[in-house]
């Protein structure tokens, strides 16, 4: 629950990003405070992609939910929540192939694994009733049959969620395509994923957890590197971004703020290329950039950072070392993926995020989470509009919402209409205080419960979240 003192540091961060406008950022770097770490020293970690048994007609992934002893900091260990006993784990897929987790809980806390940006069966959701216990295990079926995008798993259990995803238990899910693959985009060993974080480390490498912590975590990791670098060639890369914090988002920022590629976001490409200087990158989000490091002579040393900090924080987040020269087929089309039409709205609907002092509860449309009530039935193959308020404006706190099952298309915000980087497929849309948003959505294929939610986790975890049954 939240205290004076609590609720106080969580109007005062908050006032830090409200200041931050939805659409483009602009601003200058913050001056550079002490960090928790010194930023450079390791190397980043590349997950390589897990290896599946192959069966006839899907692929099989074991992955035990587990504590571990990890490096994260130089000369200690941490002991962290993983997903198979590493930090960011890699799983490929490809659409058309299924793919099923076995999923083995040797925690001593519940463990839901969600699929996020999934189109998968409400059995396979991670909906709160198929926690797996601890001891216990369960399959999760996912049919693969969405276009090319970059996707995570994270728990989705009823009270451990938060700190689950908070200590480590997070996977990136790549789907390609057929469509995607023909394009000339940076390829293999040039296709970066890069999972995004913040946290709090003691100098014995202890990883504490704090539900209203989050001004209090300065150690930036990538891919569970503290503030990494990463050799590269003089070329194009592709970078998968991945937003895995609690409550963090990165306004990010490349040198001194030289222009890079925006590609994709969360639900797959965009409809074209964006040149980008600044981009943001909220919890849950994902966003997809090209840079192209042929641009700097070998030797350069290239810094990405994050515009938006805490007091006492460093804003380095990684640094590109550019080591070596390579030839480059790769290039970015003026096309990437046209957006479908999704008809005419026929149902509206209004999602309003609050905080409540007395309850001390975050709440949608009034009402906290609770799990014996459906708030809606939507139909399948009905286009609905949906429009999302927040109306914390005392206490300066943004929100977002990120709906299971399908993605949806951004129509505006506060009436004006989405930008070229909002122009294609989303499922977690962030809203600062006083503002509101349009999204279109339409359900398909599945019908069951799923959730709807704001994904800063200590606002999910204090009640925004509410549950959908979808009806045929």
């Amino acid at each position: 629950m939240l205290n004076r003192r609590s609720l106080l540091k969580a109007g005062a961060a908050a006032g830090v990003l409200a200041a931050v406008p939805a659409g483009l950022v602009l601003g200058t770097p913050p001056r550079r405070a002490a960090a928790a770490t010194t930023p450079f020293t390791v190397p980043l970690r590349v997950p390589r992609p897990l290896r599946p048994t192959r069966l006839a007609d899907h692929d099989l992934y074991r992955l035990t939910s587990r504590d571990a002893d990890v490096a994260i900091l130089p000369g200690t260990t941490s002991r962290v929540r993983t997903l198979g006993g590493a930090l960011s784990p890699l799983i490929v897929a490809r659409r058309g192939r299924p793919v099923i987790i076995e999923q083995a809980n040797a925690l001593d806390v519940p463990f839901s694994m969600h699929l996020h940006g999934g189109h998968v069966p409400a059995h396979s959701d991670g909906h709160p009733d198929n926690e797996v216990a601890p001891g216990r295990s369960r399959l999760f079926r996912y049919p693969n049959n969405q276009p090319a995008s970059t996707m995570w798993v994270h728990d989705h259990s009823h009270h451990a969620h938060a700190e689950n995803i908070y200590r480590g238990a997070a996977a990136t899910y790549v789907l390609t395509d057929p469509a995607e693959d023909a394009l000339p985009l940076p390829k293999g060993q040039y296709d970066v994923t890069l999972q995004l974080r913040d946290a709090k480390i003691e100098d014995d490498g202890t990883l504490v957890y704090d539900l209203h912590g989050f001004q209090d975590r300065p150690t930036f990791l990538v891919n569970g590197s503290p503030r990494p670098y990463f050799e590269v060639a003089a070329r194009k890369y592709r970078f998968r971004l991945v937003n895995t914090s609690n409550e963090r988002a990165f306004v990010l920022r490349l040198g001194e703020g030289e222009e890079f590629t925006h590609i994709a976001t969360d639900g797959g490409l965009l409809p074209a290329p964006v040149p980008s200087r600044i981009l943001q990158v909220w919890p849950a989000e994902r966003q997809e950039i090209v840079i192209d490091f042929s641009r700097y002579p070998v030797g350069s040393k290239v810094v990405l950072s994050t515009m938006m900090t805490f007091p006492g924080e460093a804003p380095e987040v990684m640094r590109f070392d550019v080591v070596r020269t390579a030839s480059d087929p790769s290039s970015v089309p003026a096309t990437l993926r046209p957006v479908a039409d999704l008809g005419t709205p026929a149902v509206e609907r209004t999602f309003a995020m609050s905080f409540d002092p007395r309850s001390q509860q975050h709440l949608i449309n009034g009402k906290p989470f609770d799990v014996n009530r459906i708030d809606f039935r939507p139909k399948l193959g009905v286009t609905e509009i949906w429009t999302i308020e927040n109306k914390d404006v005392d206490f300066t706190i943004p929100h977002s919402l990120h709906p299971h099952l399908e993605h949806f298309q951004v129509v505006d915000r506060n009436g004006r209409p989405a930008g070229p980087g909002e122009a294609g497929w989303k499922d977690t849309i962030t809203v600062m205080p006083g503002e509101s948003a349009r999204i279109r959505i339409r359900f398909t294929d599945h019908t069951g419960k799923f959730m709807f939610h704001c994904h800063l986790m200590g606002h999910l975890t204090m009640g925004m979240m509410g549950q959908m049954e979808m009806v045929r």
